[in-house]
């Protein structure tokens, strides 16, 4: 999780229940919030993804943290370090983006996962945890296809935030989606 101060043996304490002083409230939460989002995704493993099963994710993910979680933000964001400003969303245009990428034919399932976080990302719909919301969609979409799952590890994080950089300035996701394949997927490719 980005932005969080937070060792990844003080995530195992926190999530094996076990209070850590030296983490701040906000962060602390934002761990609980992926952990019950994780915990709703597995326990809906075999439901469909559909427009009200991405906003739920983004319920989870954005608990607290924003205006209002699992609902299309009405106004307008900025991103760090870029110009590039995210329309606001429409939601009929954004229920159909979200089904032509699901519904895409020519496409693996790995494709539309790697498809899917991208558009999510630069699309920036939800008021907070965008990056979040479309990392948990596309896993979702990978575990429900059979094509393991992403996370992009310390090691990539600096190149995965260079290349979601360029991405939002350009509108070219080629790279971006390029790296996650080569270095984020773990699994079997279909």
């Amino acid at each position: 999780m980005e932005q969080r101060a937070v060792t990844l043996l003080q995530v195992q304490t926190i999530l094996n229940g076990t209070n850590v002083p030296e983490v701040r409230i906000n962060d602390l939460e934002a761990i609980l919030n992926m952990r019950d989002a994780w915990k709703y995704l597995l326990s809906t493993v075999n439901e469909p993804v559909i427009f009200e099963y991405w906003c739920k994710l983004n319920e989870y993910i954005a608990r607290n943290e924003a205006l209002e979680w699992g609902k299309l933000r009405t106004g307008s964001v900025g991103i760090s370090d870029t110009d590039y400003e995210p329309p606001v969303p429409d939601k009929d245009k954004t229920v159909a983006e979200l089904e032509a990428i699901l519904t895409d034919e020519d496409a693996s399932t790995t494709d539309k996962a790697l498809a899917a976080f991208a558009w999510g990302a630069r699309g920036q719909f939800f008021w907070d945890g965008n990056k979040r919301t479309s990392l948990m969609l596309a896993n979702k979409i990978l575990i429900l296809g059979g094509a393991g799952i992403m996370t992009i590890t310390d090691k990539y994080m600096e190149q995965f935030n260079g290349l979601l950089l360029d991405f939002y300035n350009t509108g070219e996701s080629e790279n971006l989606k390029k790296s996650l394949y080569d270095n984020a997927i773990q699994g079997i490719t279909v």
